[in-house]
């Protein structure tokens, strides 16, 4: 009864490019500044002089805003951030000695940052402006997805965490024998297999519909096995429950994943306008890309792993899709 499928983890270090758009969205909505001030000084007006270079009320209310610094913990955090600058301007003293500014590496880096920047701005004007999902669109999207709230269910699940230099063809085959994880942390104990049990609870609302569906086929007590790099996850389902979630719990969840989803389209929107009237000439013809252009793979659809939920370990939902998306 053993179900079994091991595999490889993708390499997370080659971002895609609708992963690189969507970055980018993110990071222009963090660039929205809370108003803080760290005192009714004139902007220009410098704390401290280090080693004849000023730090300004300016930098100062900077690294606030960047903070998010609310306005009870101002003054003891504006003297904190203060500090802070007066290192980085000894450090930046120190690189500017050594004339580390002229190496090649610090120049790139320099010229990314900068163009980051200047396009990050650019997408902020453009879309920084759009108007909040209205209730009736919050309570819609509520009623059209009722496996994220007013049907949801929760996963509860029991694993046996291994190195997966361990999983051999004989631990395999115990497995596949195996009417319980019990069974299975029996038989390793019996062959000293050292390994870990932890708990994984998900839901409807966490994965997505493909994979909530083939969880909700299974039987309890069902085991499948995932590869997770240098460690293996034996996992079984212990328990599928009702979790319904209320319209006036979801809402604020709701209307946040709304506006997220709304600014991805516009910013995927203008990049495929742009990149529709540009001159793009591929000088290295094996790097043209035969799918659709990085501005379409940024929209995010209106269900699916994009719904609102709460926090999870990023981690071990990836296992989990990747386990038991090949489960038959």
């Amino acid at each position: 009864m053993f179900s079994k499928t091991i595999l490889p983890v993708m390499n997370p270090s080659i971002p895609s490019a609708g992963m690189l758009c969507a970055a980018l969205v993110l990071a222009v909505a963090g660039l929205s500044a809370c108003g803080n001030k760290a005192s009714e000084t004139k902007p220009g007006q410098a704390l401290v002089s280090v080693n004849g270079a000023e730090i300004t009320v300016l930098q100062l209310n900077e690294e606030l805003q960047r903070a998010g610094i609310g306005p009870s913990q101002q003054e003891a955090a504006s003297k904190q951030l203060l500090q802070a600058l007066i290192d980085r301007q000894l450090l930046q003293g120190e690189a500017a000695r050594e004339k580390l500014e002229r190496d090649p590496k610090v120049m790139q880096s320099i010229e990314r940052a900068k163009a980051l920047i200047v396009a990050q701005e650019y997408l902020r004007k453009r879309i920084g402006n759009l108007p909040r999902p209205t209730a009736a669109e919050v309570e819609d999207y509520f009623n059209k997805n009722p496996q994220f709230f007013s049907q949801r269910k929760q996963f509860n699940m029991h694993q046996l965490v291994i190195a997966t230099t361990d999983m051999t063809p004989a631990l395999k085959a115990a497995a596949d024998a195996a009417k319980s994880l019990e069974e299975v942390a029996a038989w390793m104990d019996a062959q000293k297999i050292r390994f870990a049990r932890t708990q994984l609870a998900r839901s409807t609302a966490d994965l997505s519909p493909e994979m909530s569906a083939q969880l909700l086929r299974m039987p309890k007590g069902q085991l499948f096995i995932v590869k997770e790099n240098e460690r293996t996850l034996l996992i079984s389902i212990a328990e599928i429950r009702e979790a319904p979630v209320p319209l006036e719990v979801a809402s604020q969840q709701i209307e946040q994943f709304l506006v997220n989803k709304r600014n991805k389209e516009s910013a995927a929107a203008e990049l495929a306008r742009l990149r529709a009237s540009a001159k793009i000439e591929y000088l290295n013809k094996s790097m043209a890309m035969d799918a659709k252009p990085a501005a379409a793979a940024a929209v995010v659809p209106a269900s699916g792993l994009g719904a609102p939920a709460a926090a999870t370990d990023a981690a071990a939902k990836a296992a989990l899709e990747r386990g038991v998306a090949g489960l038959k």
